[in-house]
This record gives C-alpha cells, sequence and structure tokens, in this order.
C-alpha cells in the first residue's frame, strides 16, 4: 500500500518530478518559492505550500553534475498532488520520438483530472508527449524549439516568451524561467502581495519584463552602447502622470527610433507596452492593499479612467478590477 506523501492538510500540495538526468538548480527554484509563499506575505505566516519531490521509481536520480539526489517518493506523489511540476532531463535534448517511457507514462497517468500541470524548460516535451498540451499553447527552451514543433505539431507553440498560462496547463521556457513561472503561479493563487514578497526574500525581480527573444546569442553592444534603464527608472516614479514616448527617449538623449529600437532589443517589450504591464503591475497592488476606488486606481496609474483601466486590466488579465480585488481581498462589507 503506498504511504501518504503529503501531511499538512489544506495546504496547497505541489508534486515535483524529477527524472534523470536532471538539473539540480530547477528542483531548488520549486522548493525555494513555493516554499517561502507565507499566509499574509509575512515571514511568520502559516506555510501556503508542501512540496514533495517524486519520480517514476524513488531512489537515486542522477543530475548534470557530480552528484545524485536522493528521492525518497515514488509516482504515488502525483495522486495526491494539487500541483504536478514536471522538470526538465537532458534526455530530452536528444529525444527523437514523441513516445514516453512506460513508467514515465503510468506515473503521469495517476494525475488526478483538473490538477494543474506545469513544466519547466524541456518538462515541456513530457507534457506535449502525454496529451497534455493538445490545444494549448506552449513555450521550451528557445534551443529546443525547432525540434519540439517538428515532434509536436498539433501544440501551438509560442518561441519567444518566458512562461504559458493556459489555465490547467502551464510551461516554461529555459530553466530560469522556472523563477517567472513559480511566482506566476504563486501571484494567481495568492496575489501579488505574496508573490513580491516570496520574489524579495529570494532576490529576484518578482516580475521580468519581455520574452527568451532577448537571450538568444547575438552581436552584443560595445560597452560604451548607452542604454534605456535612465528612462525607466524615471517612469516608475511617475506612473500616475502622462508620459510620452518622446519624454522617455529625452532621457536617454536619443531619438525616438534609435531609443524604441534600443528599448525593444533591451526589454524584449515597446516602450509604451512596458508602460502599460508596469500600470497594471501597480493597479493591482493597490486593488489588493488598499481600499482606493477603481476611478482612483485609475488616475494613480496614470491609467486615466475607470472605462480605460477596466479595458486594460481585463486585456492583461482576463477579469475585471473588481473581480480581482474580490478574488484576493473578498467582497467589499456591506454599509
Amino acid at each position: 500500500m503506498a504511504m501518504t506523501v503529503f501531511t499538512h492538510p489544506g495546504r496547497h500540495r505541489v508534486a515535483v518530478l524529477a527524472r534523470a538526468v536532471l538539473l539540480p538548480i530547477e528542483l531548488g527554484i520549486v522548493h525555494q518559492l513555493f516554499g517561502q509563499a507565507r499566509q499574509g506575505a509575512s515571514a511568520d505566516g502559516e506555510p501556503l505550500y508542501e512540496v514533495a519531490t517524486c519520480s517514476p521509481a524513488p531512489g537515486d536520480v542522477r543530475t548534470d553534475g557530480d552528484f545524485t539526489v536522493a528521492v525518497a517518493h515514488g509516482p504515488e506523489a502525483l495522486a495526491e498532488a494539487d500541483t504536478v511540476i514536471v522538470l526538465s532531463s537532458y534526455e530530452d535534448y536528444v529525444q527523437e520520438t514523441p513516445a514516453l517511457p512506460a513508467p514515465l507514462a503510468e506515473a503521469l497517468a495517476l494525475i488526478r483530472p483538473g490538477v494543474r500541470v506545469a513544466s519547466i524548460c524541456t518538462g515541456a516535451f513530457v507534457l506535449a508527449s502525454a496529451g497534455l498540451l493538445d490545444g494549448h499553447t506552449a513555450t521550451t527552451h528557445w534551443r529546443y524549439t525547432e525540434l519540439f514543433a517538428r515532434l509536436f505539431p498539433h501544440v501551438g507553440l509560442d518561441p519567444d516568451v518566458l512562461y504559458t498560462d493556459g489555465g490547467s496547463v502551464l510551461t516554461s521556457a529555459g530553466c530560469a524561467a522556472g523563477i517567472d513561472l513559480c511566482l506566476h503561479m504563486i501571484r494567481r493563487d495568492h496575489g501579488t502581495a505574496v508573490a513580491n514578497d516570496v520574489a524579495r526574500r529570494t532576490v529576484v525581480p518578482p516580475h521580468r519584463e519581455g520574452g527568451q527573444v532577448q537571450y538568444i546569442r547575438r552581436p552584443v553592444p560595445g560597452r560604451s552602447a548607452p542604454g534605456t534603464s535612465a528612462a525607466r527608472d524615471w517612469a516608475l516614479r511617475r506612473l500616475q502622470d502622462p508620459i510620452t514616448l518622446g519624454q522617455l527617449a529625452a532621457r536617454e538623449s536619443m531619438s525616438v527610433r534609435h531609443f524604441t529600437r534600443r528599448f525593444r532589443d533591451e526589454v524584449g517589450l515597446t516602450p509604451m507596452a512596458w508602460l502599460t504591464r508596469q500600470r497594471i503591475e501597480l493597479a493591482r497592488e493597490l486593488l489588493e492593499e488598499s481600499d482606493t476606488s477603481v476611478e482612483q486606481v485609475a488616475a494613480r496609474t496614470g491609467l486615466g479612467t475607470a472605462a480605460n483601466l477596466r479595458r486594460h486590466f481585463h486585456a492583461a488579465l482576463g477579469v475585471s478590477p473588481s473581480a480581482y480585488r474580490t478574488t484576493f481581498r473578498g467582497p467589499a462589507p456591506l454599509s
């Protein structure tokens, strides 16, 4: 009889599926980030997740280093999980067939219907092979997107983004994009305040801009090439004000055309798309952490009107500002 893997009733159960040859950094990312998430975004708060590592067969799992990882749990952890995260393996990189090894297929079959499933890096190959990405958009490491597209032509591939969110199925790009994915899931589950607290205590950005296209090898600008960070810092201090592309370019003493091209090379977004995203992130914080009205939130974030805030908010997150506030703060008290 299989032993019980998770021991804290009420906590969200995350099962991390490790396979030979695993990248230890990915395993550490999941445990570190979900393990840091606390009730009330406080170091003294109750943990919000319980994380367990498993493999198709318990025992030592080879890594890409000169050591192994002792995995105590077998696939029974998958049957108990609320979220399953499939790590990558160096064996994915030479995959030439979409077929899964029988033990891995049998392990994945234990996942309950409706459970959230995610992958880091080439773990997307496993999800695609299992049919879990059918009808979804997915991503994987940019070096392996051509192989992925050839093996799984029925899966929509977005080779640029850091991660995709299909609701119950999520994928991320290279192993460090697993940080972005885990923070996104924590943010989706418990709001911006908890996710930002995890990011601060882990000393990582709460949200990285742009996609993985910015990490593909390309000619490196000369050391003296001007950047756009000063303009971004300037904009972040005055999101409530009208900000034009010309003003941003002027902060770096560049023409609008050159600034736009340089900005996109650095960030992966156009300047105005980046600015809108920052305003949406500020709106999320205000909706979660204050009783500020939707009209006031729109004004304080530079989005102008409540209608404009609702339009941008729904385009970015798929919900209205009031629905978002209700999700993370509960309904407003009756007067």
